[in-house]
């Protein structure tokens, strides 16, 4: 084999057939031994005779994909099964989060000062027996992904463990380049930063071959709202086929997993040429989805989108009912609660309506949501460069307002990414008002935690529901004292 495709634990794993409980590799151990810890949020995953997967990272897939296409002989492999193939001249490394710097890992570094276990993770495999066999040997390291941004930051680390090339954005079109340029002997450049007119066009775009984890398909990249802090935005949006749809889906099928996750940075745009959600291509999308006898969740809604798409068409309600009576589950961005900070960050999040009227499009998307079942996992955006102090309070006021809504709220520092990239990272301790935000969205979490663990954990594996629920409990205790200051004051 030329190139071997691979990550730590903490993303070749299937987190136990629930994608939510990757969350946990962003944390350090808390009240729990990090083994443990790990063997909830990341279990190794069962693999075939020359170490490969059952399921692996779609990124990695794609990457994959994208060199067999080629007529190059590659495969994502177990980290712990890479010296099967001593052979591999190139060893292609991919990840979400390569040294904790993204949101929430920087959060939980500043509030715990404790590394979050995704780092610690990598650090183990970069400096196995494996990876130090390959560099022995002269293997060519090629790092990539959604964290490839994080290597600049760390240029010791570069040079102690021999990175040969970073590739920064979509990366499908030129790691053939860069392979083939090692193979033949040549040497490829350190970093490429793939520019808006570089990245793959939707013919371009290779489909996988194999199971990506927890059967998750992409049907757009890219995202037409252009906030700042957002890298995602400085990609154009690109829908897929239902054919490609169907037969990614297939894919994961064949593979023996049984449930589909949509992805896009916002998946009731799927078909549009904008801000508008396309009514005929949502419904089609999903009575695909509902023809493979799957269950469904999707990776991420616009709040504006589903105020949208439920007012003129009714489309959110309809969806959820198309595939039963059940809690499903999606991630949303409110990022602030503030008018004024929205229109410095993000002027067209609230599109087709008016940023002014973010704080109504959020309160009314967070009760379509409730009504339809769909349980969605929040996030806020705390220690922007431009924040006021009134800006937190809004963004408290607000999530006061969404109490009543069945949601998890996660409030994250900031960190430069975007627009923004060349801003400093939030690493101060937090203020009185981010501390009180912190509080009313830990709050509103464990009112609703017992409801929507019930939901999510009702088919998990019975020992570890046990453990999570235990978990879960000390949280609460250890939260009481932290929660119940301001309400003392």
């Amino acid at each position: 084999m030329d190139v071997v495709i691979t990550s730590d634990r903490t993303m070749i794993t299937d987190h136990h057939g629930k994608e939510f409980i990757g969350f946990m590799t962003t944390a350090p151990p808390i009240f729990l031994p990090e083994k443990i810890w790990m063997s909830i949020a990341a279990p190794k995953i069962k693999v075939n005779e020359i170490g490969e997967p059952c399921q692996a990272p779609y990124g990695l897939r794609k990457i994959e994909a994208a060199l067999l296409d080629a007529g190059i002989d590659a495969a994502v492999i177990d980290p712990d099964h890479l010296l099967k193939h001593p052979e591999a001249r190139v060893v292609a490394i991919g990840h979400h989060d390569y040294f904790a710097f993204g949101p929430p890992s920087s959060e939980w570094w500043v509030l715990t000062g404790k590394e979050p276990v995704n780092a610690r993770s990598f650090r183990r495999f970069m400096e196995s027996k494996e990876m130090e066999y390959f560099r022995r040997k002269g293997a060519k390291i090629v790092v990539g992904g959604p964290a490839a941004w994080q290597w600049l930051y760390k240029p010791e680390l570069i040079e102690r463990w021999g990175i040969t090339t970073i590739v920064d954005g979509e990366g499908e079109k030129v790691i053939v380049d860069v392979v083939r340029k090692i193979l033949d002997g040549e040497e490829p450049p350190k970093l490429i930063q793939v520019g808006v007119d570089e990245v793959p066009s939707l013919d371009e775009i290779p489909l996988i071959k194999k199971p990506s984890v927890n059967g998750l398909v992409e049907v757009s990249r890219g995202c037409p709202r252009g906030c700042r802090f957002c890298s995602v935005t400085l990609r154009p949006l690109r829908h897929y086929t239902l054919d490609m749809i169907s037969e990614e889906i297939d894919v994961n099928l064949r593979g023996g997993v049984r449930g589909v996750i949509l992805h896009s940075d916002d998946v009731l745009l799927y078909g549009s040429r904008g801000v508008y959600p396309d009514e005929r291509s949502l419904l089609k999308l999903h009575e695909l989805v509902k023809s493979k006898k799957v269950n469904i969740a999707w990776s991420h809604f616009s709040l504006s989108a589903v105020k949208y798409a439920e007012e003129n068409f009714k489309l959110v309600s309809r969806i959820s009912e198309m595939f039963g009576d059940y809690y499903k589950g999606v991630e949303v961005g409110i990022e602030t609660g503030s008018v004024r900070l929205a229109e410095k960050i993000m002027p067209a999040k609230a599109l087709p309506y008016s940023v002014k009227d973010w704080r109504n499009v959020v309160i009314d998307a967070f009760s379509i949501m409730h009504d339809a079942k769909i349980v969605p996992a929040a996030t806020l955006i705390t220690g922007i460069p431009e924040e006021r102090p009134e800006d937190t309070i809004a963004s408290i006021e607000l999530v006061e307002d969404l109490r009543d809504f069945r949601s998890l709220i996660v409030p994250m520092y900031f960190v430069p990414m975007g627009l923004l990239r060349g801003e400093s990272w939030y690493k101060r301790e937090p203020t009185e008002e981010q501390l009180e935000l912190m509080r009313v969205c830990l709050r509103h979490d464990i009112k609703w935690l017992d409801d929507i663990f019930s939901w999510y954990a009702k088919d998990m594996n019975p020992l570890v529901r046990r453990l999570i629920s235990l978990f879960l409990s000390m949280v609460k205790r250890a939260s009481r004292g932290f929660v119940e200051v301001a309400q003392e004051l």
